[in-house]
């Protein structure tokens, strides 16, 4: 029994490995838009080009050629991401990239050969850093603070939406040894971790300083995924923080949809989030990833998950207690974070119901989302409208809910006005709005244009959101995730059974 245990383990730490492998690199097949009925919204057929760049391991036993084994052989003393990305692509598990995604490669292997060569100067052997020290380094750094920069700068990755950043990050922090001191978390994640520290620390002279410490002491190395800031509390205290983690040797190696100049761009009291720009450029290697390809929009598609039309109540019930089996659906209490709890309105078999009202309507956050997530895979939701100025807040929640079902690789079955391109026609960027100007800017504009949103947080944002959308109700993410929770379900019986 404990080697079917490790067997089924071992295929789920496989099935893990190529998680995203699908959204990285170049599928011969373009998605269509084809059609906007009660019943779906993309359709195309299958194709077995793209199962087979999804599932790689159904493959695994195809010969390398000459070639390909010549090629892993030379650089079978080497390690990193772009030596992994080269072996994947010999292997088969992967077809070419782009361009911009292979100096982006270029990149991160740089920076892993700069970390394995400066390790002992930056303090990443978790085991080569005595446990009395780090104790012990916040007490004496009271007493006499000094810094002590990293020798070695970190690394800010941005670029257009669904090019693959998440999974080169991933890619690079999977190749890093196991025994450094490492952390690879979601943005939104690592800012309510570092909330709920302060509150922890709340009767402390400098709260700030202990928690920076404490990450430090956790991990030097700290890998942020979709950095994105749009909170006043966040931005007040990210040039501290990291003025902070920086001082301690802490190494920033983070994506974002935006370049450094243009985070908080708009935000309240933005003067006093600019020098935390300046640190970012000054302790990172800033590097752009230019692909005008939408890999997560390179997939086929899925019927069945995403209604579009009113009224359709009734459908998505059905839907839900298809999805939920023979379990009895009841009103449930998930924990959050600082003892705050969030209300399910009807839950069972890992499986949550929300009107939009009750989740995007309500004064919802990152820390409910992320806590229903953590006790549900799958959410129904009811009613999600098309977004302009009078809904704004809804659709900043709605984004953020999107985010956090995409990190948590959840499954989203929903009912909404119109296609997720269409959710967001009325949001628009400052230049898009000179762009449409004077019609927009006037007196005499048109009716349809007096729900226009200008909002640059929110315009960047939506392109994110419509192509994790897409991606959400493709055939190969709902393949996965239904996998996912098959071998999920197997580790769990196997654990039972041998307990």
């Amino acid at each position: 029994m404990k080697a079917a245990v490790r067997s089924v383990r071992s295929i789920r730490s496989a099935f893990r490995y190529q998680r995203n492998s699908y959204s990285s690199a170049f599928v011969k097949r373009r998605t269509h838009l084809i059609q906007n009925n009660s019943t779906s919204f993309y359709r195309l057929p299958d194709n077995d080009e793209i199962r087979r760049f999804l599932f790689p391991s159904i493959f695994i036993s195809r010969a390398f050629s000459t070639d390909a084994a010549e090629k892993v052989n030379i650089t079978v003393n080497r390690a990193g991401p772009l030596v992994e990305y080269e072996r994947r692509i010999a292997a088969g598990e992967l077809f070419d990239g782009d361009a911009c995604q292979v100096g982006t490669l270029k990149e991160l292997q740089r920076l892993y050969d700069e970390l394995v060569e400066s390790a002992d100067a930056c303090r990443l052997d978790r085991y080569a850093v005595p446990e009395k020290a780090v104790r012990n380094r916040w007490f004496w750094s009271r007493l006499m603070p000094q810094s002590s920069y990293s020798p070695v700068k970190g690394l800010y990755l941005y670029g257009g939406v669904g090019t693959g950043k998440t999974m080169l990050m991933d890619l690079f922090f999977d190749q890093l040894p196991g025994n450094w001191r490492k952390k690879r978390i979601h943005f939104h994640d690592f800012m309510l971790n570092v909330h709920s520290r302060l509150q922890r620390h709340k009767g402390v002279a400098d709260p700030l300083e202990v928690v920076a410490g404490e990450i430090s002491d956790e991990a030097i190395l700290l890998c942020l995924d979709e950095f994105m800031v749009t909170d006043v509390a966040d931005a007040l205290i990210l040039n501290r923080l990291f003025g902070q983690l920086f001082s301690n040797g802490a190494i920033l190696v983070s994506t974002s949809n935006r370049a450094p100049d243009n985070l908080y761009e708009g935000g309240l009291q933005r003067d006093l989030f600019l020098p935390f720009i300046a640190t970012l450029k000054e302790r990172c290697v800033v590097h752009e990833i230019g692909s005008a390809v939408d890999y997560r929009k390179l997939t086929s598609a899925e019927q069945g998950f995403y209604f579009i039309g009113k009224d359709l109540s009734t459908l998505l019930r059905q839907k839900f207690q298809q999805l939920i089996g023979e379990h009895v659906a009841s009103p449930q209490v998930v924990e959050v974070v600082m003892g705050r709890t969030l209300q399910v309105p009807l839950g069972a078999n890992g499986c949550a119901y929300f009107s939009f009202e009750e989740l995007c309507d309500k004064p919802l956050g990152a820390a409910d989302y992320f806590g229903l997530f953590k006790n549900f895979h799958t959410l129904a939701l009811e009613g999600v409208p098309k977004f302009g100025l009078h809904n704004r807040t809804a659709a900043y929640r709605f984004v953020t809910l999107v985010d956090v079902m995409y990190e948590n690789r959840a499954r989203l079955v929903c009912t909404a006005e119109g296609s997720p391109v269409e959710l967001f026609e009325n949001i628009v960027t400052v230049s898009d709005a000179q762009q449409m100007a004077p019609r927009t800017s006037s007196r005499s504009r048109r009716n349809d244009d007096s729900n226009l949103c200008v909002d640059n947080e929110l315009g960047f944002a939506k392109d994110r959101t419509i192509s994790r959308l897409t991606e959400m109700n493709s055939k190969e993410y709902l393949e996965q995730h239904a996998e996912e929770r098959q071998l999920s379900q197997e580790l769990a019986n196997a654990d039972a059974i041998q307990a």
